[in-house]
């Protein structure tokens, strides 16, 4: 019996020594969860930003790592399940203690991550644009609200240089992005003048490929005589065959131009872009800005991929300015803890790939210049219009009756998401 004791006790003790090598090993590094999908319908999207998350990781480990460590990514594929994205969320958290997460594309997969993230106050970058009317502690939004992207873009379809439409028809994917996007466009456009009978709205689900009936309405709905333009926010690989069936009823940008709020340098990289030539993409970065700041980045992007063909796109600048905040914070902070690098986040400051400067504001949202451009047929854009500087985020909407009395600034002592004052955070 003692020297069964005696034999359990020694395996307690190397099994104990083991969970403490293996303790100290993990806090050797910082781990980065990358949380984007690398198969289904966004896949097409998805995979380019995890690359940049490795290649941003990779170009830090090079300058010595952070605090003295060096990062590890941990890689998941959620797959383009939404709930999955949830389930790899626990697990990047929970199981590989990873601390800081870059991940998501659609507003839906999001919508699955916040209630876990917020649970176990994990940290998020959202590097993609959405529509907005959402607040978290725990996420920092560095991709477009809507008044850094969809106003600006019906903006310019309304003006003389963009047309001067009449007519809007309003093409989504059926998700919470484009449904809560076109709530605010609908409004909006009200607002100039543009009633209901002169908006046309129609959602597919995602992966949809047989856009022939579609296409048919549109045409017809533009008949009638008045200027019409189409406002995309249709996703994933849906965008391929929505554009071939453009080409083959006809449609060209001059006479129904289409603007997308999806649709960058990655996704045509797949589509025969002559018949495209002329239609729009409305973005805060296109790969064709001529900025040195750029010109590092597309270099630096080639030589990490390894393939001299590959494009540039706005979510990857998204999560270029993103994870260089991340780092300057967790440098400030002194720590990778969430609630010090929140703290540290507030007043960021990174040189943005078109010429400016990103700020990060106390909403967790980006000043970010607005930019239009036109696709040309070697499927890059000629930037058409843009904004004279940054336009600041805004996480709740004021085209919106119940958005537009909330403010959101998670600075202490003034916390607040979703609230009509700040309200005092008590120590």
């Amino acid at each position: 019996m003692k020297k069964t004791m005696k034999i359990l006790a020694g395996a307690g003790a190397i099994a104990a020594s083991v969970l403490t090598a293996t303790a100290a090993q993990a806090a050797d590094t910082i781990k980065v969860g990358v949380l984007h999908s690398l198969s289904g319908t966004m896949a097409i999207s998805e995979t380019t930003l995890k690359d940049t998350v490795l290649m941003m990781i990779d170009e830090q480990n090079k300058k010595g790592g952070l605090l003295g460590k060096k990062l590890e990514a941990v890689v998941v594929d959620p797959a383009s399940n939404w709930p999955l994205f949830a389930e790899k969320t626990r697990e990047l958290i929970e199981k590989n203690n990873v601390d800081v997460i870059f991940g998501c594309w659609t507003s839906v997969s999001r919508k699955s991550v916040l209630p876990v993230i917020e649970e176990l106050n994990g940290m998020l970058f959202y590097p993609v644009q959405y529509e907005g009317e959402e607040s978290s502690r725990n996420v920092f939004y560095t991709g477009a609200a809507p008044n850094q992207q969809a106003i600006p873009a019906v903006d310019y379809l309304l003006s003389k240089d963009g047309g001067e439409a009449k007519r809007i028809v309003l093409l989504g994917t059926d998700y919470v992005y484009p449904r809560t996007t076109n709530k605010i466009l609908r409004s909006y456009l009200h607002s100039k003048g543009i009633m209901d009978a002169d908006i046309m709205e129609n959602y597919t689900p995602f992966g949809h490929s047989d856009w022939q009936t579609i296409v048919a309405d549109v045409k017809k709905f533009a008949s009638a005589g008045k200027k019409t333009a189409v406002v995309s926010t249709i996703n994933g690989d849906a965008n391929v065959p929505f554009y071939k069936e453009l080409g083959n009823q006809g449609i060209k940008a001059e006479d129904i131009p289409v603007v997308a709020f999806s649709v960058g340098e990655e996704e045509l990289a797949g589509l025969d872009t002559k018949p495209l030539v002329g239609h729009l993409a409305a973005w805060n970065y296109f790969m064709s800005v001529d900025a040195p700041a750029n010109a590092s980045f597309i270099k630096t992007w080639k030589t990490f991929i390894k393939d001299d063909k590959r494009v540039t796109n706005d979510p990857m600048e998204a999560t270029y300015i993103g994870f260089k905040m991340w780092t300057q914070a967790v440098e400030q902070a002194g720590s990778t803890d969430v609630d010090a690098v929140r703290q540290a986040m507030y007043g960021q400051t990174v040189k943005n790939l078109t010429g400016g400067t990103a700020v990060m504001n106390t909403n967790h949202h980006l000043s970010k210049p607005v930019l239009i451009g036109e696709i040309q047929d070697d499927g890059q854009f000629d930037i058409v219009w843009k904004t004279d500087g940054e336009v600041v985020g805004d996480a709740w909407s004021d085209f919106l009756p119940e958005s537009a009395k909330l403010t959101a600034d998670w600075t202490f002592p003034w916390v607040c998401g979703n609230c009509e004052k700040p309200l005092y955070a008590a120590q």
